[in-house]
């Protein structure tokens, strides 16, 4: 295992400590929106903008890289990913599989024990869509899958999730047919409803369909020309 990647359960150090932090602002810069597929991650501005180190920031970098969160070319450097059409229908692909078995792993018990989180979060996602807010909104519904992620307390899973979700904030940037996302609130609710009654096959139903929806939002012809630069997507990420 490289200086790049992570042992599952192992005790950081604080190299990897820092490379952590600094892949963890990266991929939330894109989960909200603010960094958009094409973007060159310069390192001299990245290393400005977190108060890090060179070599560092490269580390973080090649671990985005072998996630297929960002391409590395010679004599350019780091670029946030394009998926193609093509990707992203195999990325919905395996969001089915991976939050199915995320819903597998739910019992009622653990959802008594994220009762005030999952509030919570419902109450950030209806404050975020009536604040019509783009990079909020998007960044609110993805915390819903997230928090599933957490709740199913399975490391494996939680961080394929985590990966996937990345991914799917640069395909919607790319392809998303409106520039607000349909309100899901509703469809999420459902989910927690059946979860914390115990009924773990409509709640993989509802999933599904969910998943579906959102697949559908897409359009593979179209992307949104809005763009921020690195500096800018890198400032006071939340």
């Amino acid at each position: 295992m490289t200086d790049t990647g992570l042992s599952m359960g192992a005790k950081l150090t604080p190299r990897q400590k820092e490379i952590t932090r600094i892949y963890d602002s990266l991929t939330m810069a894109i989960a909200q929106h603010k960094l958009r597929p094409g973007t060159r991650l310069i390192e001299a501005q990245i290393v400005d903008a977190l108060t890090a180190n060179r070599n560092h920031v490269q580390a973080a970098l090649q671990r985005m890289a072998l996630q297929h969160i960002v391409t590395i070319e010679p004599n350019v450097g780091a670029i946030v990913a394009q998926p193609s059409a093509t990707t992203a229908r195999e990325i919905f692909t395996a969001r089915h599989a991976i939050e199915s078995a995320i819903i597998a792993c739910i019992t009622p018990e653990k959802m008594a024990a994220f009762a005030w989180q999952l509030q919570q979060q419902q109450k950030e996602e209806h404050e975020a869509i009536h604040s019509q807010e783009r990079q909020r909104v998007v960044y609110q519904l993805g915390a819903f899958h997230l928090l599933l992620g957490k709740i199913a307390d399975n490391k494996v899973l939680e961080d394929i999730l985590h990966n996937l979700m990345v991914l799917s904030s640069l395909i919607v940037m790319l392809y998303q047919r409106n520039e607000m996302p349909v309100c899901q609130c509703d469809e999420h609710q459902h989910i927690i409803d059946q979860l914390n009654a115990g009924n773990t096959a409509n709640a993989q139903q509802l999933m599904r369909d969910h998943l579906i929806e959102l697949e559908q939002q897409l359009d593979i012809s179209e992307a949104s020309p809005y763009a921020m630069t690195l500096v800018q997507a890198l400032h006071k990420v939340n």
